[in-house]
């Protein structure tokens, strides 16, 4: 057999495979009887030219009360790959919950009526769900590469609950709420049933379940251009976000959050036997070295912060404030790097790491009570100057006590 032989066997045996992947793109709508029929067809015309996999159009009526529905079906009756459903309850997450639980396709896509994420990035979104390499696809609009319009207000709100995300639950994705994602039907049909929200909070609890699970969540930069008939209430649906991030700290920390039937993905391995990584091993020169690294960023970041709230808050306040904001940060850099503890079960892990915080805040606060004490006017220089010793000491006690009690479990394994 040829060179040329083996080409065209090798692409003929792809292009079988590409047949046997079938993919359902939702729509979910509410009240969109203007921007649907548009939307259909851009879509549809885009799928027909440049979309490799068999596909469908899902049409999710949300409990419309215009004439969404009889456009929907219009729509269904003029196009031979688009289908509709209607819910009789309204919710965005009910609404992909529903009709992704009862897809049959390969592969599950949703994406928002008003086309903002560019279709070039649907191939790849869907491309690593169809290879295996990965479970969740998202389109993000704060991945490197990634090209955005949005007004500043939505820029901020977006960009700070992201933010709180990541500090809060340790999250490795970028943009929660983008409304272009992918997912595995055989593997996201189990994490349904325990995704509880039914409105805009729908996409974030299932990538936190999804990381939580050990799945890998895969993200694609976006070309994204707002809405700006956007009927979503940002901030009151980002105070409803929070509310659903303190539910799934509790899930997490009660053991609600493990879903059964998922697949388990093994740990990385180097694939050459020689290769040795300092942090994979856990060993204590590289946690040294981690630890410190962190350690410096967040002390500064600490002095600085401190030094701020002093200009309008009491001593305790201002040490108690700034602690708060660093000790997030620092907690989670640890767990990422120093400690390699990624796939570490949180809800016990965020209380060891509580107590850890108030022995350090404790010992830093004892030290400029005693300094106030001794001299009851001191200068701003020797405050800063108590506090950075007493940080420098409390850090080095915050280290054996995350090495040799939070992440013991963690190292034990690193070890053997």
């Amino acid at each position: 057999m040829t060179g040329h032989d083996v080409l065209r066997s090798a692409a003929e045996h792809h292009e079988i495979e590409a047949a046997m992947i079938t993919v359902d793109i939702m729509i979910p709508v509410y009240n969109e009887e203007r921007a649907l029929p548009g939307c259909v067809q851009v879509l549809h015309e885009f799928l027909g030219a440049q979309f490799p996999f068999d596909w469908t159009i899902v049409i999710v009526d949300n409990a419309s009360t215009d004439d969404t529905a009889t456009v929907a079906n219009g729509l269904a009756e003029q196009f031979d790959r688009v289908r509709v459903r209607r819910l009789e309850r309204k919710g965005r997450g009910l609404a992909l919950r529903e009709t992704w639980r009862a897809s049959t396709a390969t592969v599950v896509v949703y994406m928002d009526v008003d086309l903002s994420t560019g279709l070039d990035a649907l191939l790849p979104l869907v491309a690593p769900l169809v290879n295996g390499h990965s479970d969740i696809a998202i389109g993000s609009r704060l991945a490197p590469g990634a090209r955005t319009v949005r007004g500043p207000k939505r820029e901020f709100v977006s960009r700070c609950y992201n933010g709180l995300i990541r500090l809060t639950h340790g999250a490795g994705f970028s943009d929660a709420q983008c409304g272009f994602k992918a997912a595995r039907t055989d593997t996201i049909r189990p994490l349904l049933d325990h995704v509880a929200d039914d409105a805009w909070f729908f996409d974030t609890e299932l990538l936190l379940l999804a990381e939580f699970n050990g799945l890998r969540v895969h993200e694609v930069p976006v070309d994204w251009v707002e809405d700006v008939d956007s009927r979503v209430d940002v901030v009151g649906t980002a105070r409803d976000d929070i509310r659903g991030l303190i539910r799934v700290a509790r899930a997490k920390s009660t053991g609600a959050a493990r879903v059964a039937g998922l697949p388990r993905r093994p740990g990385p391995r180097a694939a050459h036997p020689d290769v040795v990584l300092g942090r994979a091993e856990g060993g204590l020169s590289w946690q040294l070295l981690s630890f410190a690294i962190v350690g410096v960023i967040s002390t500064l970041a600490n002095l600085a912060l401190y030094s701020v709230f002093r200009l309008w808050w009491p001593v305790l306040l201002a040490n108690l404030v700034a602690l708060v904001i660093t000790t997030l940060f620092n907690t989670e850099a640890n767990r990422r790097f120093t400690f390699a503890a990624r796939d570490k079960t949180r809800g016990k892990t965020h209380l060891q790491g509580f107590v850890v915080f108030g022995l350090y805040y404790a010992f830093t606060s004892a030290a400029l009570l005693v300094l106030h004490r001794v001299d009851p006017d001191p200068t701003r220089l020797l405050e800063l100057a108590v506090l950075l010793i007493s940080s420098v000491l409390g850090t080095a006690g915050r280290f054996v006590l995350l090495r040799g009690w939070v992440f013991r479990t963690d190292n034990r394994k690193d070890e053997e």
